[in-house]
């Protein structure tokens, strides 16, 4: 009996396989992809342990150092800044890139105008799309002292002219509000698909118990959200020493360091300008370990208090 099962077993595997085999094909050119750029470099890690000389190559007779790149970079003066004002930016932009898109998915669900509804949802969307490169730019000029709109509105107003970008106490703010306008449009649609998934019947029996707009929205729109919210958290939890290379590279200069140099930042110049390979890794690795035990820590929390899993 056990032989014909476990036959039975090998066969409907079998089957299972042939019919799924072009899926599992379809994957291969992602896979090699991930493996070629994400998995292979890692190897270049040990570059944080040695004192590094690139005209010895990669494997060649490279002097090991140890902790000595950590330690060393951890004593730097700018290292305690960067990494304070890396904390800080992408915790806003973690609580507002979540904050915000669900606000105004719940909004955009209140309107019943298709037409006005797509039309909205496709402008908020576009940002998204466009390169810190091409967006750097444009808020340069957006934001500038003398000539941008922005202060000109406010001068026009009656109040004065602001150096959003040169300016420590609002280099941070002004990173943190273009980054949500950017990328809120993403998030919303995540969230309005996420809504659309919710049973009508609990609509329904919501306003048979008297339940208006409002409360349909607390005890109905959110808790059917909670799966898709607790998976964005988990995901951009990873992102918590990460506070966007492109958008403060092209946005910050020598007189923001105080507020906007971050991590990413500072191993560039580390590593690409002063060409200290070895300290320049070492960050990197420091930025990695700690990202992956934030990420393993919520996805452990999710799972434990609210029964959600990825896999």
């Amino acid at each position: 009996m056990k032989e014909k099962k476990k036959k039975g077993m090998g066969r409907y595997t079998s089957a299972v396989f042939k019919r799924e085999l072009p899926l599992h094909l379809m994957l291969l050119p992602g896979l090699i992809l991930i493996l070629i750029f994400s998995y292979t470099p890692m190897a270049g890690l040990i570059i944080a342990f040695q004192h590094f000389i690139p005209s010895k190559g990669m494997f060649g007779d490279q002097e090991w150092v140890g902790l000595e790149n950590f330690t060393y970079v951890f004593s730097l003066p700018g290292f305690g800044q960067a990494m304070r004002n890396t904390i800080v930016i992408a915790f806003w932009k973690i609580v507002l890139g979540l904050i915000v898109p669900i606000i105004f998915a719940l909004m955009l669900n209140e309107v019943h105008k298709n037409g006005f509804k797509r039309t909205v949802q496709t402008i908020v969307y576009l940002p998204y799309f466009i390169s810190w490169v091409v967006l750097g730019g444009i808020f340069i000029d957006m934001l500038s002292p003398s000539s941008g709109i922005v202060n000109r509105i406010i001068t026009m107003l009656g109040g004065d002219s602001i150096f959003f970008l040169g300016d420590n106490r609002y280099f941070q703010p002004t990173l943190i509000v273009t980054d949500i306008w950017k990328n809120f449009g993403y998030g919303a649609i995540v969230y309005l698909a996420a809504i659309l998934t919710i049973d009508t019947d609990l609509y329904e029996a919501a306003q048979i118990d008297g339940a208006n707009r409002w409360q349909q929205t607390w005890h109905v729109t959110l808790p059917g959200m909670r799966m898709i919210i607790v998976l964005m958290l988990v995901l951009s939890l990873g992102n918590v020493l990460n506070a966007g290379f492109d958008q403060v590279f092209n946005m910050y200069s020598m007189a923001v360091y105080e507020s906007g140099d971050i991590l990413d930042t500072f191993v560039y110049r580390l590593g690409l300008i002063d060409a200290q390979y070895g300290p320049a890794t070492a960050v990197g690795l420091f930025k990695s370990v700690i990202s992956t035990v934030f990420i393993s820590v919520s996805y452990f929390l999710a799972y434990k208090f609210a029964d959600y899993r990825i896999f």
